[in-house]
């Protein structure tokens, strides 16, 4: 093996075990909550989701590019490779909109009671699962065409059709079908990339104004509280904002790479953005979300007693 096939291997391995670390733990954390009958926040339903689907996507990513790098190939068969291909296709579309869903009901809860979303607000916690199992059967049936371009690694040969993916391959559409292809599958990224920045924008909007508000309070001489919901919208911004940093590169490595037959480089740099968000949004919430802090501060004392 050569030196930077090693790094590239412990760089994939440390990404992957940082990442299923976090989201494990979150996950297991709220399972704990659950169970021991502390009341959680709606938005933790939508969470939990996003921590399931980032383990999902760093085990059908970051393991099979991990083992690549360490020069193991042909470990997957034609079928194998189309369910991890499928399962990363999903879980990936999944954190797109799940992060959008978490965005969208975080901006209609901290609205005002006298705005317009005042009866979507008191409705909203009702749709929230709904919402969630609309996304999840979307995604299952819209990423469904995944497996027919699929091909196990031993069809790579001289082909300039076929992109190597080192453990699988895959048909590299040309003309205007690929055009049309690559339209037709960014559409419904675009709608969720866009209601996300729009419920981030109103977030941004109404924490400015209660920035403002706080100020008045200040001159008042009255000592100022920041509400819970508050603090969570900040956290979620953060989130947000993580997200659609790696999300936009990652789209346009992906978008180029899904025209052209492109070297191994470009291909583990994307395999590694794609991975960016699942390892980074656990620590992220863990770090700046309050309320989570305070289910940790719970389980250990649960733990020391």
């Amino acid at each position: 093996m050569e030196s930077k096939d090693i790094i590239l291997s412990v760089a994939f391995f440390f990404q992957t075990g940082t990442g299923i670390l976090g989201n494990s733990f979150l996950i297991c954390l709220f399972i704990l909550v659950f169970l021991k009958g502390h009341r959680m926040r709606h938005i933790d339903i939508i969470i939990t989701q996003l921590t399931l689907v980032n383990c999902l996507i760093l085990l059908s990513k970051g393991i099979p590019q991990t083992m690549t790098a360490l020069g193991l190939m042909n470990f997957f068969n034609q079928i194998g490779c189309k369910i991890v291909f499928y399962l990363h296709r999903v879980a990936r579309d999944l954190s797109l909109s799940m992060t959008c869903l978490l965005s969208g009901f975080q901006a209609i809860t901290i609205s005002p009671s006298n705005s317009k979303w005042a009866d979507l607000k008191a409705r909203a916690p009702k749709y929230l699962i709904p919402s969630s199992l609309c996304c999840w059967t979307f995604h299952l049936f819209f990423c469904s065409y995944i497996p027919w371009g699929m091909k196990g690694p031993k069809h790579t040969r001289n082909n300039t059709q076929i992109q190597h993916n080192g453990y699988c391959s895959h048909n590299i559409p040309s003309g205007f079908q690929a055009s049309l292809f690559a339209a037709i599958l960014s559409f419904p990224d675009a709608i969720f990339l866009g209601l996300m920045i729009s419920a981030n924008g109103y977030m941004l909007f109404l924490l400015y104004r209660h920035h403002k508000q706080i100020q008045q309070v200040y001159l008042t001489c009255l000592s100022p509280r920041v509400s819970p919901e508050n603090r969570a919208t900040k956290s979620i911004l953060m989130l947000v904002s993580t997200f659609i940093s790696s999300y936009s590169l990652n789209c346009i490595l992906t978008a180029y790479m899904s025209l052209i037959k492109s070297p191994p480089w470009l291909v583990n740099t994307s395999a590694f953005l794609a991975a960016c968000f699942p390892t980074v949004s656990p620590y992220v919430l863990i770090s700046s979300d309050s309320q989570v802090t305070r289910y940790c501060s719970k389980w250990k004392k649960k733990v020391i007693q």
